[in-house]
């Protein structure tokens, strides 16, 4: 709310009052508690979304170190309180760029560690014209191997109709499904599965795409590549599935690979590339042939 905030506005960063860290805290178990009693579970919660970033949509800022003592003093606490431990507690919530170094601060502190059961993160790092940084994901994923690391939001921004059976719409999830997945990440949520024919609503016109849009002139929907991609791994690789380890020989094909807890193994191959590109599935020294089509993405099952 926008007067617990030192800018007095729910919007545009600012930070959390300390005297009113309590009245926070309190609020999230609360909120839980009212969800919970019309029937709806709620399974976890992060702390705060992207807070580094002061947004034009509701943001609040927290240093590491706010975010951490903010957990570890009150929120923590607040849940144990309330009888509302069991749920997971996920702290950054932001890019992959300063993931590992938010984890130290998070995760060296065994007093608010105790109450974390993961961190999460976007895929937006390249708003300062860099690529995806998957190997921070890694660097944490080693050095707090105890931890969950989970995607908590992503999405392909700019909407415009044109662009519904645009490549890049499933190739940026498939590609960043993948690599996450390869260095550590344990599941991935995406940011909305299904949005309007403007790629909304939204009350600030941030206009992005979606798996799904739905036509609310017409009642028809629109399913875009991003929603089969997703497909791909969602229907799949079932719930306590563990990775097992697969790597490309061709650098234009990406791949992970799954062992179900029924005992199958499920790989996953995109080929991101412009050709069709044959390939060998090797395992224990078995071969089979197969190919991929140009800018496709498949799943082999056995």
């Amino acid at each position: 709310p926008a007067w617990m905030k030192d800018n007095n506005n729910m919007k545009q960063g600012g930070k959390l009052l300390p005297q009113f860290y309590n009245s926070w805290a309190t609020y999230y178990t609360k909120f839980i508690k009212e969800y919970e009693k019309e029937g709806i579970p709620i399974w976890g919660l992060s702390i705060q979304n992207e807070p580094m970033a002061t947004q034009r949509w509701e943001s609040c800022l927290y240093t590491a170190e706010e975010e951490r003592d903010f957990l570890k003093n009150h929120l923590g606490p607040t849940m144990v309180k309330e009888g509302l431990q069991d749920k997971k507690i996920i702290v950054w919530d932001h890019n992959r760029d300063l993931i590992y170094q938010r984890a130290q601060t998070y995760f060296d502190d065994p007093e608010a560690s105790k109450y974390i059961w993961g961190i999460g993160f976007h895929w937006y790092e390249d708003w300062s014209g860099g690529q995806p940084m998957y190997e921070n994901i890694k660097r944490v994923h080693e050095a707090y191997p105890d931890k969950h690391i989970f995607f908590t939001e992503g999405t392909v921004e700019s909407f415009n109709a044109n662009r519904y059976n645009a490549w890049v719409l499933g190739e940026e999830y498939g590609r960043n499904m993948i690599n996450d997945f390869n260095n550590g990440m344990v599941g991935f949520t995406d940011w909305n599965i299904l949005l309007d024919e403007t790629g909304g609503p939204n009350h600030v016109q941030n206009f992005c795409f979606a798996p799904v849009h739905g036509d609310t002139k017409t009642g028809k929907l629109v399913f875009t590549n991003s929603y089969y991609y997703i497909g791909h791994f969602s229907k799949f690789i079932k719930p306590g599935a563990k990775r097992v380890i697969a790597s490309a020989s061709r650098s234009q094909l990406l791949t992970t690979a799954f062992r179900n807890e029924d005992g199958k193994t499920v790989v996953v191959v995109m080929n991101q590339g412009d050709i069709k590109t044959p390939y060998f599935l090797w395992i224990k020294g078995q071969a089979a042939e197969l190919t991929a089509l140009p800018h496709s993405i498949a799943t082999l099952i056995f």
